[in-house]
């Protein structure tokens, strides 16, 4: 009888032994798991830590600015107004090739004008004319100067377009331009087209105003940004000549979308002002 009870208390104590090696595999396997989501949850918040982009500020006042973007402006700007001064000081009666060149070009942005607003375009070229140069020259800024050589603390430079506040601003002087035009010939009449041809219609008038800038600057800015990330996945990946038909492709669709813009400008001033042609 007694060796038979230290038999099953032997028994039990092994039994006893199996389950607490189990429980403590159990409990390590629950604090590997642990661990596993702590370290998941913490390449998370790494991962949320990182930016999309970084960029070069300026604090003016109690405002931030995108200093990259006011840079290369600045210099679009500089190389518009250099090249209009060194033109028009001395014109000459049988013209240069770079009096002939402004000269149509003047020619072409008079012809875009008068097409889209009619005959009452004259005071409008000179809008429509600073528009399309300083987009077309800032696009193709980001695709012939080699902004990358100048280090910036954060961020780098690239075309002015390729920054959604450059074309949001863009688009925003093209509405109040159109909203001018509309109310210097029509006056307070003016809102009279909200509710034609019928009231009904009054909601849909009112956003088609608010979607014309939003189309403008994001049309313009992902076309540019598209570009730009084309070539730099391209010379990135193959670094020699496949890359070349792409930037001159590039150039072609950075004056295509200056023209597209110009020429949205005019039309939308255009239809603002119809009825007094």
């Amino acid at each position: 009888m007694e060796s038979v009870t230290l038999l099953y208390i032997k028994l039990r104590k092994k039994e006893k032994d199996k389950n607490i090696r189990k429980y403590y595999i159990i409990g390590q396997d629950n604090m590997n798991v642990l661990l596993c989501s702590i370290n998941t949850l913490k390449r998370l918040y790494d991962i949320s830590a990182v930016e999309v982009g970084q960029h070069f500020y300026w604090q003016i006042g109690g405002f931030q600015v995108h200093a990259q973007v006011l840079i290369t402006s600045w210099v679009v700007i500089a190389i518009l107004l250099v090249s209009a001064i060194l033109v028009v000081r001395n014109p000459q009666t049988i013209p240069t090739f770079g009096q002939n060149f402004f000269e149509y070009v003047l020619e072409f942005i008079r012809d875009v004008s008068k097409t889209q607003i009619g005959e009452e375009y004259g005071p409008w070229v000179p809008f429509i004319g600073t528009m399309f140069l300083f987009i077309f020259v800032s696009n193709w800024s980001g695709a012939l100067l080699p902004w990358k050589i100048i280090q910036l603390p954060h961020g780098e430079l690239a075309a002015p377009t390729n920054d959604i506040n450059t074309t949001v601003a863009l688009a925003l002087l093209t509405s109040t331009a159109y909203f001018y035009a509309g109310l210097s010939k029509k006056g307070l009449a003016y809102f009279g087209k909200y509710i034609q041809p019928t009231p009904i219609l009054l909601p849909i008038n009112i956003l088609e105003d608010f979607t014309k800038p939003l189309s403008l600057s994001f049309r313009l800015f992902g076309n540019i940004l598209a570009d730009e990330l084309v070539v730099v996945v391209l010379v990135s990946l193959v670094p020699l000549v496949v890359p070349i038909p792409v930037m001159f492709l590039g150039l072609f669709t950075s004056g295509i979308q200056a023209l597209i813009f110009a020429t949205l400008a005019a039309a939308y001033i255009g239809e603002s002002m119809e009825g007094h042609h």
